[in-house]
């Protein structure tokens, strides 16, 4: 039996930008996403911590450095610049690998550096 856990958790960090007319998505600093064991093109559950909004979407890479958080597409209508933000992904595993697993969870500065 495999079960669905926490597998990256990105809390609290400030949304920077957002681009409506983007294809859709949200961009990530590359430097989060390696700390947090996010790759490119994952999926990935975005926690509005300002509205109450949740939403699923993949994750584009931002520039490294940068702390870059960009909503994109119709997802920036439903979460803000400056909004705080968890950004969460999920793993299928089975379940006695679940019980030893541990997920990455980082805590990001204030200004969504590490």
């Amino acid at each position: 039996m495999q079960i669905e856990i926490l597998k990256s958790k990105i809390h609290r960090v400030k949304i920077t930008e957002a681009n409506l007319h983007y294809i859709g998505s949200i961009t990530i600093d590359e430097d989060l996403m390696e700390a947090a064991n996010i790759i490119e093109n994952e999926k990935v559950q975005v926690l509005d911590i300002d509205n109450g909004e949740r939403l699923e979407t993949y994750v584009i890479k931002g520039t490294r450095g940068s702390g870059m958080i960009c909503m994109n597409g119709p997802a920036a209508r439903r979460i803000s610049v400056g909004d705080t933000v968890i950004v969460i992904s999920y793993a299928l595993v089975d379940f006695e690998e679940a019980k030893k697993f541990k997920p990455s969870i980082i805590f990001p500065k204030e200004d969504n550096s590490l």
